[in-house]
């Protein structure tokens, strides 16, 4: 197997090696060590064997068109927080579906259309999150991706990084207000 020939080869280096050469290569090997992962995430989400595969091919392009884009500090913790915005999207997009065929049956009220409208907000706000969380600086970008995606606790943010608790603090509160910041000006922007 191609993967266990780099297994000494940390995800980091492996980061580091597609963009000095950007060999697609590099992200293969990655994301193999990580398609059980993302199997697992899509079937937790999308209860559907099927879909889940068709949905790590999916993520996998995504991820490819973003990492040619972005650098990702902590690729786990991203690629699980893309995994997760694709397949609550999947999901939105089902119940879209859903909600178009009985709207073709009856006319829609005012309140399904503004809900119909703050998912397809919800989504755009989600997606500019997730680019703009990659924006931060690595420090802000690990304290809030453990503290606000992984759940963790200050004191294990700080166990897990090093940092001490005040630093950890500091971290989480500016990362907070440069992502808000940051979403906040793309959509002024109208990115996306």
């Amino acid at each position: 197997m191609k993967a266990d020939k780099y297994a000494h080869i940390s995800d980091q280096e492996l980061l580091e090696q597609f963009h000095a050469d950007h060999n697609n290569e590099w992200l293969g090997i990655l994301l193999q060590r990580y398609t059980l992962l993302l199997l697992g995430v899509s079937m937790k989400y999308l209860k559907n064997e099927e879909e889940a595969k068709d949905s790590v091919q999916q993520i996998f392009l995504k991820v490819i068109q973003e990492l040619q884009k972005y650098k990702v500090e902590y690729f786990k913790s991203w690629l699980y927080m893309v995994a997760k915005n694709h397949c609550l999207m999947r999901i939105r997009e089902k119940q879209g579906k859903m909600t178009t065929e009985i709207s073709e049956r009856h006319t829609t009220t005012p309140g399904e259309e503004t809900d119909r409208q703050a998912l397809i907000q919800n989504d755009h706000t989600l997606d500019l999150m997730e680019r703009s969380l990659a924006e931060l600086n690595p420090e802000q970008q690990q304290c809030v991706t453990l503290f606000y995606l992984q759940k963790k606790s200050y004191q294990e943010v700080s166990e897990e990084t090093g940092f001490s608790m005040l630093q950890v603090k500091s971290y989480i509160q500016n990362g907070k207000r440069n992502l808000r910041l940051l979403v906040e000006r793309k959509l002024r922007e109208g990115a996306g």
